[in-house]
């Protein structure tokens, strides 16, 4: 089983096009997911598995989780402040729709890394390819949600002073 490559994303000067790099980078996590659930009926929890289920776990563990934190801690503050009267009902229940996605995704999450954590560790572990769907698929809505209708709005609110301040903490946070 072999990986995939994850694409090049920007740099960190540019947050709101950093945000969908994740998005892709997180894509290819969930392919990698779909592999996993195809290659362990034949090759069980084999290294390549093992390895796979690591790397999917770290994904998730770190670079999801700053993600969130990006979003959570600094865009959706600042989107909130520069809402017009006009659109902040609109964008609010947007956000707090992303804000309770966020914990379904986080919840189904500790599920799967339970499963991997037994491939990780070489033992056998039920992961179909109709859970590793379910799983993909709540993703896969959240960021269509995010890059249709979330991403725009920030591109029409935010100001460069508001990118230079999300590029800078987005920095940060990964310097921790």
């Amino acid at each position: 089983m072999t990986e995939s490559l994850i694409p090049s994303s920007p740099g960190f000067e540019t947050p709101l096009e950093m945000l969908e790099a994740c998005h892709e980078r997180l894509q290819a996590q969930l392919a990698t997911l779909a592999r996993l659930a195809a290659w362990l009926p034949e090759h069980g929890p084999d290294k390549q598995a093992q390895q796979a289920a690591v790397n999917v776990m770290r994904y998730f563990d770190v670079a999801a989780v700053k993600h969130h934190q990006d979003e959570e801690d600094d865009l959706f503050p600042v989107l909130r402040a520069r809402a017009d009267e006009a659109r902040r009902a609109e964008l609010g229940a947007l956000i707090d729709w992303i804000l309770a996605d966020h914990q379904k995704l986080f919840a189904g999450w500790a599920r799967m890394r339970a499963r991997l954590e037994r491939i990780a560790a070489g033992e056998g572990a039920d992961l179909t390819a109709a859970d590793v769907d379910a799983f993909a698929g709540a993703y896969r809505s959240h960021i269509e949600r995010e890059e249709g209708e979330l991403l725009p709005i920030a591109r029409k609110l935010l100001s460069e002073e508001d990118i230079a301040a999300l590029s800078g903490t987005m920095t940060a946070r990964r310097r921790q």
